[in-house]
C-alpha cells in the first residue's frame, strides 16, 4: 500500500503546500512542524524553479525569494533528510520537470525514495507524457502524482484509472492563487473518479478559508491549500511557524466538523 493512503486513514486529509526555502531552510522546518502538529495529514514541498508555470503571483514570489537565497536540491534533499527524524506524516514534492531533467531523473528519484519522500507532483507534465517519469518512480516506489482539472472531461476515468498515491483536483482553471468563491462542480469530477479507483483525491487551487475547505473536503476526500500558507511565510518571513500553525489549525478543525 502507498504510504501516501495513511494520510486519507482518519477522516478528512488537509494537505498544506510550503515553498523550501522561503526565507530559508531552517524556517522551513519550523514551518514543517508546525504543519504536522496542528493536524497535517501530508505535506506538499515546494522545490523553487525559476518559470513556475501552474503559480500565481504570490508563490512565484516565494520561488524567487528562495532561489535568491541560493537555496539548491540538494540542500533540500539534506534538509528532508534532517526533518524526517522526527517527521512522521506523508511528504510529496511539487516541482517542475525542469528540475527533474536537469538533477537526472533517476538520481532524483532515486535519492527521494532515499529520503523518505512519498510522492512527486509535477504540474507541467501531461498525462500522456508522464511514462518516462512514471516508470522511474515505480521502479523507486515513489507515486507520481495525477492532476484532474476542469478541462479533463473525457480524460478523467483514463487519468484515474492509472493514479497512484492520490488524486490533486485542480478546482478552477488558470494558476494557483486564493479565490473568493470556486464555482467548478467538483462532485461530478468526484464522482467519475470514484467509478474508476479507488485511490483518494484532494481538492487543491483557489482554497483559503475553513468554510472553502469543509465545503471541498465534504465532497472529495481532502483539501489542498497552498497559497494562504506561502502568503504568511511571506509576511511574517522568519516568524511565520506559529501563524502558519495557527491557520493550518483552523483549517483541520473545520474539514474535521461533522
Amino acid at each position: 500500500m502507498s504510504n501516501i493512503a495513511k494520510a486519507f486513514e482518519n477522516g478528512k486529509a488537509f494537505i498544506p503546500f510550503i515553498t523550501c526555502g522561503d526565507p530559508d531552510l531552517e524556517t522551513t522546518g519550523k514551518i514543517v512542524r508546525e504543519l504536522q502538529t496542528n493536524g497535517a495529514s501530508l505535506i506538499e514541498l515546494g522545490i523553487p524553479f525559476s518559470d513556475p508555470t501552474a503559480e500565481g503571483p504570490v508563490i512565484q514570489d516565494a520561488n524567487l525569494r528562495a532561489l535568491t537565497h541560493g537555496v539548491t536540491t540538494d540542500e533540500i534533499f539534506d534538509f528532508v533528510r534532517d526533518i524526517r527524524r522526527d517527521v512522521t506524516i506523508p511528504m510529496v514534492f511539487m516541482t517542475y520537470a525542469n528540475v527533474v531533467f536537469s538533477y537526472g531523473a533517476e538520481k532524483f528519484i532515486s535519492t527521494c525514495a532515499e529520503i523518505g519522500i512519498d510522492g512527486l507532483i509535477l504540474p507541467d507534465i501531461p498525462f500522456e507524457e508522464k511514462g518516462e517519469f512514471e516508470d522511474i518512480c515505480v521502479k523507486y516506489d515513489v507515486d507520481l502524482i495525477s492532476m484532474i482539472a476542469p478541462t479533463s472531461e473525457n480524460r478523467i476515468a483514463m487519468i484515474a484509472k492509472e493514479a497512484r498515491g492520490f488524486i490533486y483536483i485542480v478546482s478552477s482553471l488558470g494558476v494557483t492563487g486564493v479565490r473568493s468563491e470556486i464555482t467548478t462542480d467538483i462532485g461530478a469530477l468526484v464522482k467519475i473518479i470514484r467509478e474508476n479507483t479507488d485511490v483518494p483525491c484532494a481538492v487543491g487551487f483557489g482554497i483559503s478559508t475553513p468554510e472553502q475547505a469543509k465545503k471541498m473536503a465534504d465532497v472529495a476526500d481532502g483539501a489542498i491549500v497552498g497559497s494562504a500558507i506561502v502568503k504568511l511565510a511571506g509576511r511574517y518571513g522568519r516568524d511565520a511557524a506559529p501563524y502558519i500553525g495557527e491557520y493550518v489549525k483552523s483549517m483541520t478543525d473545520a474539514i474535521n466538523t461533522v
